[in-house]
């Protein structure tokens, strides 16, 4: 009997073709006791084995739903705690590499934002008149910030109507860790661009004066996603100009400018709704990482589809893609053996209140 979990090295050097036959291998002992979740940028050799594909929050929702022990979540670390915290007690949340974590999620940690409420009360009282909004793409802790301050957790797709809710409450939001969705979702409300200012944790008062933090409606964090970064105004002019009958659709990830001359905007899911259910024959830029984009030129090609990616550069999200074969292979077979490896456990008392938030955004959308 298996008395401790087997160890990744001896699946370091597995050939790609031995691990995919492993992890069905695995899979097929585990039966319903697994449910594997794939996020849309997760790699193809790692997502065709996916029960359930989708967003992050629509992915834990499912899997909280469903009857299995094991929820392995295929995506970054952010996701697995929302998993964790959604499901219930009896399941358990894994990421098959806890190196596997998300750049912009980093650049907003709990100490920095604490120091930014501190800072803040220095000239106003925030827990009278900020709302803290956190962008799902955030670490546990930062959600459990906002359900103790009154704050909430928004997505990509329902950040306008977050935004709403928040000012229903208070006069001004604090945004993080995003300042691109943000900015994007308070333009689209209608607020001017020069009350929504930056944030930037590593100055004294974010760089700001007591002046701009009076005036601002939005405070926008300084925080941004690496992959989103690489699309620029630029490949769009150079798109239009080459085929003037196509279409652009971003994720408001992206910067203002390049939202600004997108044709839509709109979160993952979003995204492959619209392209799916255009016309025959359109062409689209998009701008969100490659391997979305890779998998739904493939499955609108038959439609006579173009799906081109925006950046002239591979650009992909490099953390997730940590999650490889091997990983999943690893973490299956110990699960077999009866073996947990890589739980995503958020204390019970961080939990408690990053729930409250996350209900704050679902009774609000």
């Amino acid at each position: 009997m298996q008395t401790q979990p087997i160890q990744f090295d001896a699946f370091n050097a597995l050939a790609d073709k031995v691990a995919q036959a492993r992890i069905e291998a695995a899979r097929a002992q585990l039966g319903k006791r697994a449910v594997l979740l794939c996020h849309h940028y997760q790699r193809a050799d790692v997502y065709r084995h996916a029960d359930i594909t989708g967003d992050s929050l629509k992915l834990s929702r499912l899997a909280a739903q469903s009857d299995a022990a094991y929820i392995v979540f295929c995506g970054v670390h952010f996701m697995a705690e929302v998993a964790d915290i959604l499901s219930r007690p009896e399941q358990i949340a894994i990421l098959p590499d806890l190196a596997a974590g998300c750049s912009m999620a980093d650049m907003a940690s709990l100490a920095k934002v604490e120091r930014c409420w501190r800072e803040l009360s220095s000239v106003l009282n925030p827990d009278e008149v900020v709302t803290p909004v956190t962008y799902i793409n955030s670490a546990a802790d930062l959600k459990a910030f906002c359900g103790a301050h009154g704050g909430i957790v928004c997505t990509s797709s329902n950040a306008p109507k977050i935004l709403e809710w928040s000012f229903a409450r208070r006069a001004k939001v604090l945004f993080f860790p995003d300042q691109h969705l943000g900015r994007w979702s308070g333009y689209k409300m209608g607020i001017p661009l020069d009350q929504m200012v930056i944030w930037n944790p590593d100055l004294e008062m974010g760089g700001l004066t007591h002046e701009q933090i009076h005036n601002a409606k939005i405070i926008l964090w300084h925080g941004y996603c690496s992959v989103h970064q690489m699309f620029q105004p630029s490949q769009i002019t150079k798109f239009r100009a080459q085929y003037p009958e196509g279409k652009v659709i971003s994720h408001p990830e992206c910067s203002f400018e390049v939202c600004a001359q997108s044709d839509a905007i709109g979160s993952t899911e979003t995204i492959i709704r619209v392209v799916k259910e255009s016309a025959p024959g359109t062409r689209w830029l998009v701008g969100t990482e490659l391997n979305l984009v890779d998998r739904l030129a493939a499955e609108v090609k038959h439609e006579g589809k173009i799906v081109q990616f925006m950046a002239d550069t591979i650009c992909m999200c490099s953390t997730m893609q940590r999650i490889d074969p091997q990983h999943l292979a690893w973490t299956l077979e110990n699960l077999v053996a009866g073996k947990v490896v890589n739980q995503i456990k958020v204390p019970e008392h961080e939990a408690k209140l990053a729930k409250l938030a996350l209900e704050h955004m679902l009774d609000a959308s």
